[in-house]
């Protein structure tokens, strides 16, 4: 019989971590019984979170900036990945101005905190941290996306934001029984969408068929949430939902500390080996950054933790563009928020779009659609697009109800028939600005509309972000359809440089989620599904990712 070996499942190593000091009043240190104590106020709690949601909204880490300018710098990277990454700066840039969130999907509110024995409160701490997150919301530029069930098939938004997932801990944070120590995070729809559980056995755990299922399961990731990721993948866990949390908190890099080896007491660790090799895999699948290329990840981190001898759950998840979280803590000595990076600008480099891009052709999207479809027809798939005039902004609920409209016997809308279609909705929009954070959205979740609407005459230029099904790709090829593909991520940038005018067409009362007519100005886009049936993800599919072929700098013959 073993000796009694305790230890925890995922042990931390020492933070190191720079923090700012937001306030030192709020807590005040107390002894009693012999003990010293640390009081934190209620107004503690929620100042700390309204600063941390404003932060990771409008602030990224130093080192995710770092690595995207490592795109840019690499003789290796592809056109397109240079593009991206450039574009990604730029939208950094100008989200740090405090003003337009860096998406405009500003997320779920997610907050796990580590209080220590010694720490006192009144008890109520999510209320406070709620509080904070409502404040935030309702006070900044941001996007209420959560939905209240009514019954089981109504919904309403909460107009707040609100509920939060908080998830509070009585521990003692990296063995400080007076600290108390939280992770922020905003989690948007597109890349929560990408976390996945797969039930295995033990016969993926050998490293031959591990890089095999890793493989297909990374290919079939996609685009859609705002490649490059920061891909995380734990093997093992004591529960299903234990190991998809670790996952979720891997790619944050909040686990960076945790061992390198693992040991017979059954803790949890990193394998940096693996994690090289799945990173090599990640270059060679010729995805990139959304059209194409060598970075589809910025990096990879795998957790293994112990399983149950009968199971072998393996999660994946990713962090994308949005890379949105921050530490905090609140200690003796005040309240810390983790530092962002607050000059973003000093990433970018001394160049232009036209240093680090093939042609570009441009398409003046005031002309009659059949003279649209004839302009992009002359051309194949990855060719890079400016658009410039209206476009039509619809997503889920507008074409749920469109589709509704067509099953009583009602007629397509002619904005639809004369107007390319966006899939997006905006962020609030800022006094003096023309447009709130307007980023692209997951396209794929308007595919079973896709024959219908085009047979009617309507969507027959539809852009947004991310791979399409294959009923997607027939219906273009039996219709003479495109879908074009938007960057995933800058929507700062887009408000700021490319919108010039919002209006609501119709629907007023579904907020972001109504009918919207947008004039746009060099908005940058890709074929990625043309007219004759070709759909450039597929070509990276059949190809393996082998190699990338580049952007064509003339007319296909």
């Amino acid at each position: 019989m073993p000796e009694f070996d305790y230890t925890d499942l995922l042990p931390m190593g020492p933070d190191e971590t720079e923090y700012r000091l937001i306030t030192a009043e709020g807590v005040r240190v107390v002894e009693a019984a012999g003990r010293r104590f640390l009081e934190v106020e209620p107004e503690a709690l929620r100042l700390l979170t309204e600063n941390a949601i404003h932060d990771i909204s409008h602030y990224l880490r130093s080192s995710h900036l770092a690595q995207l300018r490592k795109i840019i710098d690499d003789p290796e990277s592809s056109g397109n990945d240079r593009f991206v990454a450039l574009d990604l700066l730029k939208n950094a840039s100008i989200s740090a101005g405090g003003v337009l969130p860096m998406c405009q999907d500003t997320g779920t509110a997610i907050v796990m905190g580590k209080r220590g024995r010694h720490v006192l409160t009144d008890g109520a701490d999510a209320e406070h941290i709620s509080r904070g997150v409502y404040d935030a919301y309702t006070r900044l530029n941001l996007r209420y996306s959560q939905m209240a069930p009514i019954t089981m098939w109504e919904e309403k938004n909460t107009g707040s934001n609100l509920p939060a997932q908080i998830e509070l801990y009585a521990e003692d944070p990296g063995g400080h029984p007076d600290e108390y120590k939280l992770l922020f995070m905003a989690k948007g729809g597109g890349s929560a969408n990408k976390s996945f559980l797969y039930q295995e056995t033990k016969a993926v755990l050998n490293e031959k068929r591990m890089l095999q299922f890793l493989e297909e399961k990374i290919r079939s990731l996609g685009t859609a949430a705002c490649p490059p990721y920061h891909l995380a993948i734990v093997v093992g866990g004591t529960s299903a939902e234990f190991a998809l949390k670790t996952a979720k908190y891997a790619s944050a890099r909040y686990l960076d500390s945790v061992p390198t080896s693992g040991s017979p007491s059954g803790h949890g660790f990193r394998d940096t080996e693996l994690e090289a090799k799945v990173f090599e895999l990640t270059q060679k699948l010729g995805i990139g950054a959304q059209f194409g290329g060598k970075y589809f990840c910025h990096d990879v981190r795998v957790i293994r933790l112990p399983r149950h001898g009968a199971s072998c759950p393996v999660a994946i998840a990713v962090s994308c563009s949005a890379d949105r979280q921050a530490l905090a803590k609140i200690t003796p000595e005040g309240v810390f928020l983790e530092r962002l990076e607050t000059d973003p600008a000093r990433f970018l480099p001394e160049t232009t779009d036209d240093h680090l891009s093939d042609d570009v052709v441009k398409i003046d999207l005031n002309r009659p659609m059949l003279e649209i479809l004839a302009e992009l027809t002359r051309y194949p798939v990855k060719t890079r697009l400016s658009l410039t005039g209206p476009l039509v902004v619809a997503r889920d609920i507008a074409h749920a109800k469109i589709g509704e409209l067509l099953d009583a016997g009602g007629e397509m809308p002619e904005y639809l028939k004369n107007h390319a279609v966006y899939y997006a909705g905006p962020a609030k929009t800022p006094e003096g600005y023309a447009s709130g954070s307007f980023g692209p959205t997951t396209a794929g979740r308007m595919d079973s509309y896709v024959e219908r609407f085009q047979a009617a005459g309507g969507s027959k230029v539809m852009l947004a972000k991310g791979n399409r099904s294959k009923q997607v790709t027939d219906a273009c090829k039996a219709h003479g359809g495109f879908y074009l593909g938007s960057i995933g991520g800058p929507a700062a940038r887009l408000a700021q440089d490319c919108i010039r005018k919002v209006e609501v067409l119709e629907y007023p009362e579904l907020g972001m989620e109504a009918v919207w007519k947008i004039e746009v100005e060099d908005f940058p886009a890709f074929i990625v599904v043309d007219d004759k049936g070709e759909d450039f993800f597929d070509q990276r599919r059949s190809d393996g990712g082998a190699t990338f072929v580049g952007i064509p700098t003339r007319p296909a013959r």
